[in-house]
């Protein structure tokens, strides 16, 4: 494929991923976000093992960088997926009156 194909598949897959992203509920989020963890996860180890694999200098680096990059993916999606969950839970002050578990009853 010429470069020209290659990047108007890339644009037509950005707007794409915006419409479908876009029409995603906010209650799905949460689970997308654990998805996307996961598939980030196993980048990490595909990063990991091109690292590792002891080939050429620049192969261990672009692993390397590879390992960098989808580490800040996982840890980004945890840190929100950890804020949108607490928007579920109850302020504290409700919680204390209403006698539930984590009060001080």
């Amino acid at each position: 494929m010429g470069m020209t194909m290659l990047l108007a598949i890339f644009v037509l897959g950005m707007f794409l991923g915006r419409e479908i992203i876009t029409k995603v509920p906010p209650t799905l989020h949460t689970p997308l976000m654990s998805g996307s963890n996961a598939i980030s996860g196993i980048t990490v180890v595909g990063a990991l093992v091109a690292a590792g694999g002891g080939h050429h200098w620049w192969a261990t680096a672009l692993g390397f960088l590879a390992v960098a990059f989808a580490m800040v993916n996982v840890v980004g999606g945890y840190l929100v997926t950890h804020r949108m969950l607490g928007m579920f839970r109850a302020p504290q002050g409700r919680r204390e009156a209403a006698g539930t578990p984590g009060g001080k009853d």
